[in-house]
């Protein structure tokens, strides 16, 4: 049993993961939806950027993957997920980097990955609430990171051909393609989430290629609730035995 620090929690996701969880990091629907639409393949070496408590790297490892490393700019963050990976026996499966994406020469091997993932901060310095606690501040607003920072960093790691997925919120769009065909990531495939059917989207889930040809397919709606206000079977599905618990 790994020791929980104050106001920390173990959050059960199903397929006997657990996941330490804190005020600071924690995760919410869109990175899970993220951890699905990226559909880590079994020999990918993965690496996912700015992964708060690790929730995406222990989403992948209820299945099959192959190396995984998991980077931060927050040491408690870092911290957090060390002990959940210590919670789920999952040493040498996924490597936890206390690092700054803008800063990775020298840290990781660059072109060598097939898969990076993101779930960046949404909004940028100076918009918004911000929160009042550091670590939500930097989650939240573009302090440390901003959409340029994050495909500059996934393009260096990807190989040619490898993928770089992230969500957003629907405003940015223009915004991160025109990053990706920037630093040579061409975005192949994009698909709007909505909180409630008939209503405007609110995330996108997008992936680009690096050095894929121009083209890009949009994919079906993905829809959280029908109008009543009842959950859809993919949405479900996609949060498995999490949501049965959470009901």
């Amino acid at each position: 049993m790994v020791n929980l620090l104050e106001q920390e929690k173990v959050e059960p996701l199903g397929n006997n993961r657990q996941l330490i969880v804190s005020p600071c990091h924690t995760f919410g629907t869109d990175a899970v939806l993220l951890a699905n639409f990226a559909a880590v393949r079994k020999r990918d070496r993965a690496c996912d950027m700015g992964t708060g408590c690790g929730i995406i790297p222990l989403i992948w490892s209820k299945g099959e993957t192959g190396e995984v490393f998991a980077l931060d700019i927050q040491p408690r963050a870092v911290d957090q997920l060390t002990r959940s990976i210590e919670l789920n026996g999952l040493g040498g499966r996924i490597t936890p980097m206390l690092c700054d994406i803008r800063q990775l020469k020298g840290l990781l091997e660059f072109g060598s990955f097939d898969l990076v993932t993101m779930n960046p901060p949404y909004k940028p310095v100076g918009t918004g609430i911000e929160s009042l606690s550091e670590a939500q501040r930097i989650a939240r607003h573009e302090i440390t990171c901003n959409i340029d920072d994050a495909v500059s960093a996934a393009s260096a790691l990807l190989k040619y051909g490898g993928r770089f997925c992230m969500c957003h919120r629907p405003e940015r769009l223009c915004d991160i393609i025109c990053a990706m065909r920037s630093q040579g990531v061409e975005a192949k495939r994009l698909r709007f989430v909505f909180e409630r059917e008939g209503r405007e989207p609110w995330l996108i889930l997008i992936e680009g290629r690096k050095g894929g040809k121009a083209g890009l397919r949009i994919e079906k709606n993905l829809i959280m609730k029908h109008a009543d206000g009842s959950v859809t079977d993919e949405f479900r599905k996609m949060f498995g035995d999490y949501m049965d618990g959470h009901q």
